[in-house]
């Protein structure tokens, strides 16, 4: 069978096993849109990043693919967010906290699941995908069609009343569907009124998770400036000056993320963002920070180094 193959006709089989090996590069030397950051226009995906397994490594075919194009059109990279996709929580895994064995997506790593559902895939990223080409003008017609429809009958449910209560609190009861809802619209599809039982039924969680990435966002949406220089910043300990040094995140959300960066780091790196262009000197290193940086700085650095 071997022989078969053009260009293998004389090939010998000197060990016939099962075995894998490949290059690997450490995924936190990578940008969040899986650019090199030691250099411009290399893009990485699948196994090469630490990963196992197809799916992972054709979400970030592609997303290098996607943003590898934007490069080559001059446009900004596509980063997809934890709240936004399985991909978002895989790649910013992967270059925020690395991976010391073969990294597999699990529904378990994502904190937003209650929102990252299959049935409403096409809600979070349609529009995104039709942004940058690759959802045709006719599905993004359908989409928008669907998103309306789900709008409309979700406001018509929570205005229009049976006896007492609103339609929208008669179909928030476990025991009742939308189809024995007195009024119930037989000309809904089935997409549209799966979603708007959705939406209804589980109301109360999914407020509490979108208000939670309202939180998340507003981290998510500080830039940090690229090759900042962690060292001018007083009273960061030394083991999260060393985290942020060698990661380099793109934004204070995703400085948060790695391990070590404590929330009082955080806020030390946000004040000293907020206040831009001040010098280290005019920012005084708190005593309670000093002691702390003295009594803990020998094994912060040990454990780091051990790290790397």
């Amino acid at each position: 069978m071997v022989r078969s193959i053009i260009g293998c006709e004389n090939a010998e089989i000197l060990r016939p096993a099962y075995a894998v090996e490949y290059d690997f590069a450490f995924p936190t030397q990578l940008h969040p849109w899986l650019e090199t950051k030691p250099c411009r226009n290399l893009f990485l995906a699948g196994q090469i990043n630490g990963t196992s397994g197809y799916e992972e490594a054709g979400a970030q075919g592609l997303m290098a693919g996607i943003n590898a194009a934007c490069r080559v059109q001059g446009k900004e990279p596509i980063v997809l967010r934890r709240d936004q996709a399985y991909i978002g929580v895989l790649i910013d895994d992967l270059v925020t906290k690395g991976t010391s064995e073969p990294y597999r997506m699990f529904t378990s790593r994502a904190e937003y699941r209650l929102l990252l559902r299959q049935d409403n895939a096409d809600l979070r990223l349609g529009e995104l995908g039709y942004q940058i080409g690759l959802l045709p003008e006719r599905n993004h017609r359908k989409l928008v069609a669907k998103k309306c429809a789900i709008e409309e009958e979700i406001k018509r449910l929570n205005k229009t009343r049976s006896g007492t209560d609103t339609l929208a609190q008669w179909l928030r009861r476990p025991e009742v569907s939308y189809d024995q809802l007195p009024g119930a619209r037989p000309d809904l599809t089935p997409e549209v009124v799966q979603q708007v039982e959705i939406a209804i039924k589980y109301a109360g969680y999914i407020d509490r998770q979108e208000a939670e990435i309202t939180k998340f966002k507003t981290l998510e949406d500080k830039q940090i400036p690229a090759n900042f220089d962690y060292a001018t910043v007083p009273s960061l300990r030394s083991e999260a000056r060393q985290k942020l040094s060698k990661i380099q995140p793109a934004t204070v959300g995703q400085a948060s993320r790695i391990s070590g960066v404590s929330p009082s780091d955080i806020g030390i790196l946000l004040v000293w963002l907020k206040r831009g262009q001040a010098s280290p000197q005019q920012i005084p290193d708190s005593p309670a920070c000093a002691a702390e940086e003295h009594q803990n700085g020998d094994s912060a650095h040990n454990s780091c180094c051990g790290d790397l």
